[in-house]
This record gives C-alpha cells, structure tokens and sequence, in this order.
C-alpha cells in the first residue's frame, strides 16, 4: 500500500472557528470543492480504512432499496469517485449519470470506469454540476441517490427540490448520511473516533492540509438532525417512506418516492 506524498503547502480550506458551525460559511461551496479536491486521491483508501470496509456494505444497501428495475435512468449526485455510481451500474438500469461539483473527483471516477465490465461502464456517463442547480430536464430519472452529500451543500433544501424536479413521478429518491448513534455509549464511542482519532490518522494517510477530516465530524454534528432531515425529504415533493439506521445508527439510509402520477403499489423496498 502506498502512503501518498506531502502535499505542498496550501491555505486550509476548514480551520479555527469557521469548524464551529460549517454549515453558515457564505464560502461553504468554495471550501467544499476545495477540501474535496485536496483529498481526492487518497479518498478511496480512507473511506475503507476509516468506516472498517462498512462503507461499501452501506452503499450496496443503498441500491438494494432503490430497487432499480430493468430500462430505468439513475441519477447519483456528489457521485465523488464513482463508488455508489458504479453499483447501480451493475443493475438492470439502462442509464446512470454520477455527477459531481469537483473535477479531481470526476477525474478517479472516469479512470475507475475504464476497469468496469463493458455492459456495465457502456451505462455510466459522469459529469460536473452542482446538486443545487442539476442540469436535466424535468422528470429525467427514475432512480436518485446522494451519498454522504447532502450536508455538504449550501443549501440542503434547494437541492431537494431539485431532486423533486428531476425524478418522474413515482421516482425514488435514496439518501445515505452519516448520524448521530442512539445509544449513549456507541454514541460516546463514536464521538471520540471521529472527532479525536480519524481526523489524525485520515490526515496521517492522505497528507491532507485542507482541514477535510477535521470538516467532517463537525459537518455531522451541527448538520439537520434525522428527524429534520426526514421532514424536510416529506415537505419538497416526496411520500417518505422511512429511514434505517445502518452500523449502530452511524450512517442512515432515507428512502422517499417523488409524488404524483403514482398509485399505491411503490416499487421501493422499504
């Protein structure tokens, strides 16, 4: 396994106070595509090491829900390197877009995709754009996934209503973030890994100078609570159909259908 190199010295995307509540930066898009950028390479090899492989097993349960049926479009936003994109891939979907707002990102997820079997790359096409803002016509897609992206946004319900638009009717929508743990002391536990452990040993591994592991336990912590974030799901254009809580409730998978033309036999595995 190879370490990646220091990187050159660089203005941290997240330091100091503005770690106190990340979520208010006017510049939290810029910082973001900063931090996003600067982590990149090393980013694969963290995620696994840092979530104990589970990260994978939480996206394969992402897909499972969605329940992708044969000829349908997908859509999967803040895609990163393509993990989450290059599953639905493997489904009987017949088109799936990962888009993304930070080149570098795109940039692995593109070479990653030259390594897939032929049936499956053949479906896959990434491009660059803002969860806020998607550039595709209205009712596009019948699949919707973010990963790990919704906290990430300025704006969490711009982007919602922006899933709205672009999913047809009966549409599924899949949100993966992480959470905050029920249990007390799975909770402490998890406090004290991602706040005083991670962010040393993923700063360690990745060379990282831009703050990204120290964002990362303060963008969960001062993020939308579960509850919020159902509901604000429920108030832009979907049935929310439930959440479950994946690892002891670290992560949690939301799953919503957009509503309108739909009758009452939802295709979404709840």
């Amino acid at each position: 396994m190879n370490t990646p190199s220091p990187q050159p010295a660089q203005d941290p995307a997240w330091s100091g106070s503005q770690l106190d509540a990340p979520h208010a930066q006017s510049d939290k898009p810029e910082r973001v595509r900063k931090m996003f950028s600067a982590i990149a390479g090393s980013y694969d090899l963290n995620n696994r090491l840092h979530s104990f492989g589970r990260d994978q097993a939480w996206r394969r349960f992402a897909v499972r829900k969605a329940a992708v049926k044969p000829g349908d479009a997908v859509l999967d936003v803040a895609c990163g390197t393509g993990d989450l994109t290059e599953l639905f891939a493997a489904t009987p979907a017949s088109r799936v877009v990962g888009a993304d707002f930070t080149a570098p990102m795109l940039d692995l997820a593109r070479q990653k995709q030259t390594r897939l079997p032929k049936s499956s790359s053949a479906k896959v096409e990434y491009i660059e754009a803002d969860a806020q803002n998607l550039p595709f016509p209205d009712q596009s897609f019948d699949v919707l996934s973010i990963a790990f992206g919704i906290r990430n946004v300025m704006d969490p319900a711009r982007a919602i209503a922006q899933f709205a638009r672009v999913l047809r009717p009966g549409g599924r929508l899949v949100v993966l973030e992480f959470d905050r743990p029920s249990n007390p002391l799975i909770r402490t536990f998890n406090s004290l890994y991602t706040t005083r452990i991670m962010p040393r040993t993923a700063t360690l591994v990745s060379g990282d100078q831009s703050g990204a592991y120290r964002y990362l336990p303060a963008s969960v912590n001062t993020f939308l609570t579960s509850t919020q974030l159902s509901d604000l799901i429920s108030a832009s254009g979907f049935q929310f159909m439930g959440s479950h809580g994946l690892t002891f409730g670290v992560c949690r998978c939301y799953l919503a259908i957009r509503t309108g033309d739909f009758g009452s036999h939802s295709p979404i595995k709840t």
